[in-house]
């Protein structure tokens, strides 16, 4: 699950100028989606084990990510 969140502020500068400060946030909770494990066990080679075998090495979202931006209308 992913949930993204942005908050901005609009400040009038002048009559036809306008200055927008925004704050973005995604994956806002950090939630691990995590992805399948390693599912060889034996090397086919040499029928020696695997040194990661079951184990979870990979997700499957980006983690958190904020940004911050100013942004001029006009």
């Amino acid at each position: 699950m992913n949930l993204d969140i942005s908050l901005l502020k609009d400040t009038r500068l002048k009559e036809q100028l306008t200055l927008q400060f925004r704050a973005e946030a995604f994956n806002i909770l950090n939630h691990p989606n995590f992805g399948n494990p390693a599912s060889q066990i034996f090397s086919s080679l040499t029928g020696t084990r695997q040194a990661n075998a079951g184990q979870i090495t990979t997700t499957t979202t980006d983690p958190r990510q904020i940004q911050l931006a100013l942004k001029l209308l006009f």
